[in-house]
């Protein structure tokens, strides 16, 4: 179960950083709102997967997630620029995420 609270909290991380972008420096309320909750929630279930997961994979595969997965959706919703360089950056970082995964008891 610490591992699914963690995937968890790795997507409300994405959706954390998708609302900071819509909320346009926290100016618009609907947005900042969605932006906290998600915040929160994300928070929540990261200290729920800290009880078994050691902090430092459980922190690293947090924010990987919510890195790559900003990444992803900038591409596919924000029309982000696409490159070969962004993309290797993202395959290590997930490289770096299944390797963290594999090293945990």
């Amino acid at each position: 179960m610490p591992w699914i609270y963690l995937l968890l909290a790795g997507l409300f991380e994405i959706g954390f950083a998708l609302g900071m972008k819509y909320s346009e420096g926290f100016s618009k309320p609907l947005p900042t709102v969605a932006t906290v909750v998600s915040a929160l929630i994300s928070l929540y279930l990261m200290s729920q997967a800290m009880k078994s997961i050691p902090v430092g994979t459980a922190y690293a595969i947090w924010t990987g997630i919510g890195a790559v997965g900003a990444f992803v959706v900038g591409i596919v919703f924000l029309g982000e620029q696409v490159s070969p360089m962004r993309i290797g950056a993202a395959v290590l970082i997930v490289s770096g995420l299944v390797l963290m995964k594999l090293s945990s008891s």
